[in-house]
């Protein structure tokens, strides 16, 4: 489904990411929050991550997000072979939809997150900064006689992330299609193609585009009325929507039903991929061993916990600390894997050798165990098929 415009619209930005006059205010990507510094290769702010918060909750910010790894799957048979393959219901996507989906390994356990987004020719997969080659290496190995091809197409295209409840004003005014929310996909004619998401705020829109067009695009999109951001802005909205994000978030113990994937990233009611059993077993017949939270932290003038550090209950580990940010509502908060048995108004430390300081979980973040209901029944409930993210 490819749709013609105007194309990019030359504005003059400092801010363009393809820019090598940018200042150190533009590039510097420590965040000083102690978080496990994954994104060093893109701006962490642009000036004021405050106000460019405030921007993506009230209106519009775009941030740069180019060095996502991207993959393409082109051949007749891409979707029935990704639907063998992923967590999610693929084998009748139709162009110009996406969803997420997941790669799991034989015990359950979340190997590969991907967004996915299907044109009329190539199905698109994009990951976090690293993980395409060892997804596009595992893709490979699973080809046999199919008639697919995936490839590499990190070196082509590049994404910019627009956020804010005017994302289909931006796009409309920089000449580019407005895909349907939650998960519209349109391609562009030159390359490249817009995908709508319902996070990390209350609207977003990737605009996936020609890499050595990036720059290009970083000003149009600019000069339509998104606000130049970082990904400490980004990281904040995503937090607090309590979005997780894979080696952040998640460790190599963890399985979609501790982090909020099921639905968004694993269909229930669909078979024959690897670690299917697992999922099936928890959903059906028990609870995953941990959940996610939103912990706040209080850390006072002390440094805060890092990406890793132990959540603590009087003395022992129950959890471990994920993305940390400062919010600009929230102040200082991050995302938690955390025991089952932790009772939401549990005494709680997190942090490591002399950063330890008190937490708390956020109650909106912490979903009680209902009864249980009958084996299988909540498979059929969990198992609505289309992704979504709570809010």
């Amino acid at each position: 489904m490819t749709t013609t415009g105007p194309g990019p619209q030359t504005a003059p930005d400092s801010t363009d990411p393809a820019d090598p006059t940018r200042s150190a205010a533009d590039t510097d990507s420590a965040d000083g929050t102690g978080q496990a510094d994954t994104d060093a290769a893109v701006p962490a702010h642009r000036g004021d991550p405050p106000a460019e918060q405030r921007a993506m909750a009230r209106s519009a910010a775009v941030v740069d997000r180019s060095h996502r790894d991207v993959l393409a799957v082109t051949g007749e048979e891409r979707l029935s072979w990704l639907h063998l393959l992923l967590t999610q219901h693929v084998s009748e996507l139709p162009p110009g939809t996406g969803t997420e989906a997941l790669v799991l390994d034989i015990q359950g356990r979340v190997l590969h997150h991907m967004g996915v987004a299907a044109t009329e020719d190539t199905v698109y997969l994009d990951t976090e900064p690293g993980e395409g080659a060892p997804l596009l290496d595992y893709l490979g190995k699973m080809v046999f006689w199919s008639k697919v091809e995936p490839r590499d197409a990190t070196p082509e295209l590049a994404v910019l992330t627009v956020v804010g409840p005017d994302v289909p004003a931006v796009l409309e005014r920089a000449g580019l299609p407005v895909p349907a929310a939650p998960h519209g996909v349109l391609g562009l004619e030159d390359g490249g193609f817009v995908r709508r998401t319902p996070w990390p705020g209350k609207d977003a829109a990737d605009v996936v585009v020609p890499r050595t067009e990036s720059g290009t695009w970083w000003s149009t999109l600019t000069a339509a009325g998104a606000r130049a951001a970082g990904t400490i802005a980004f990281e904040a909205l995503r937090v607090e929507s309590r979005s997780p994000r894979l080696h952040l978030d998640t460790d190599e113990r963890t399985i979609p039903h501790e982090v909020g994937w099921i639905g968004p990233a694993v269909h229930l009611t669909k078979g024959c991929y690897r670690g299917q059993e697992t999922v099936a077993r928890v959903a059906n017949l028990g609870r995953p061993p941990r959940r996610q939270v939103l912990l706040h932290l209080d850390a006072g003038d002390e440094e805060l916990p890092r990406t890793g550090d132990p959540v603590q209950r009087d003395g022992r580990a129950v959890g471990r600390v994920g993305t940390v940010v400062q919010h600009h509502e929230l102040g200082p908060v991050a995302l938690a894997l955390v025991k089952r048995s932790v009772p939401v108004d549990a005494e709680l430390t997190a942090g490591a050798e002399d950063r330890v300081s008190p937490v708390t979980i956020d109650p909106d973040s912490y979903e009680p165990d209902p009864d249980r209901p009958p084996p299988g029944r909540a498979a059929r409930e969990l198992a609505g098929g289309g992704p979504g993210r709570r809010g």
